[in-house]
């Protein structure tokens, strides 16, 4: 069945001639679906009746539903448990900042890529995401609060670019004027580094903000830290960056996840800042956030501040992740798996 709420406004179009309808009837539906979030065909009051039920017997229509809400008492971030069609869930999470809310989604059910530190890849991967379910969970959260989202960041459970196809179809669609219209460049896409679909997405000229979750200097640490790296190197990671700025002329993020006695020395600050100090980019330095099937601890935040200290010195841009949702399972694929366990 063809998912409706996936479809551009064209493709859209298209369907509803095929049916018989008036071009118009395309517009208004992308309105209900887009602009006005509607979780259901009975909310679209100016479709006729006849075209709302043709709809509902040749389309499927995605709405996400919220099984658990954590809500911090520390910062007011809330983390939601959404509920899929085939009974599997994906997380997101709302943070508040000065600036407005920003949106953090899941790309896939779990993930493949193997990274040491993250509770989202410990079952592996069990599908990609649909586009109308990467958009339903901006949605879902927008119906909730009530609040206009103004940034979202593709940086919960999955790799966003091996679900490369739907990852673009979902762009395109957030960010359509006819329905939410985020700016491209309130959009970020997080990667563990994939170098083809970079390469790929660079070629698109899109005005995102790419991140590339770096965690280590040289090539020996990387791979103890993240499968990926065995594919390939980090002198490859950098010369496609250079190339995305160069097709994009958007700046990397390089997203470092400090883990205490595992990559936070003064030798490791020098290292990074000798490997991205000739990238156009800034580096965001994350205290890992801890989960219990693994080791790895925190850095002391004399450590973080001497580490980003020793950055700003080589003239590297450099900002810490503010923590939040700490006291409610805030890494990704914590809430999931707690669920899954029936300890959530």
């Amino acid at each position: 069945m063809t998912d409706l709420k996936s479809l551009t406004l064209k493709e859209l179009e298209q369907e509803t001639a095929a049916m018989g309808e008036k071009p118009f009837r395309a517009r208004q539906l992308y309105g209900w679906m887009h602009g006005k979030l509607a979780a259901g065909y009975g909310e679209m009051t100016n479709l006729p009746k006849s075209f709302r039920q043709k709809c509902q017997e040749r389309y499927g229509y995605t709405v996400l539903r919220a099984v658990r809400v954590q809500e911090s008492r520390i910062d007011g971030t809330r983390k939601y448990l959404f509920e899929l069609e085939d009974g599997d869930t994906v997380e997101s999470v709302l943070m508040r900042y000065k600036h407005g809310l920003c949106v953090c989604i899941s790309s896939q059910v779990g993930c493949r890529m193997g990274c040491r530190f993250c509770a989202s890849t410990l079952d592996g991967l069990e599908r990609n995401l649909r586009p109308s379910e990467m958009l339903e969970q901006v949605y879902a959260i927008i119906r909730h609060t009530g609040e206009r989202v103004s940034n979202v960041v593709v940086m919960g459970s999955g790799e966003p670019l091996d679900n490369y196809d739907n990852l673009l179809r979902f762009i395109e669609l957030l960010t359509d004027e006819n329905g939410l219209h985020i700016s491209q460049r309130n959009v970020t896409v997080s990667t563990c580094g994939l170098v083809p679909r970079i390469r790929q997405l660079a070629d698109r000229k899109l005005q995102i903000t790419l991140a590339l979750s770096l965690h280590a200097a040289t090539d020996e640490k990387r791979r103890s830290l993240m499968p990926i790296a065995e594919r390939y190197s980090l002198g490859e990671l950098t010369e496609v960056c250079a190339y995305y700025f160069g097709q994009t002329g958007r700046r990397i993020t390089f997203e470092y996840s400090l883990m205490r006695g595992v990559n936070d020395s003064a030798a490791d600050a020098d290292l990074l800042a000798a490997l991205v100090g000739r990238l156009n980019c800034h580096v965001n330095l994350i205290p890992v956030n801890p989960i219990r099937e693994r080791d790895y601890v925190q850095s002391e935040r004399k450590a973080v501040d001497a580490f980003g200290g020793r950055l700003r010195s080589r003239g590297i841009t450099v900002t810490v992740r503010r923590e939040m949702g700490r006291d409610i399972d805030g890494a990704c694929g914590q809430l999931r798996r707690r669920y899954r366990d029936g300890e959530a």
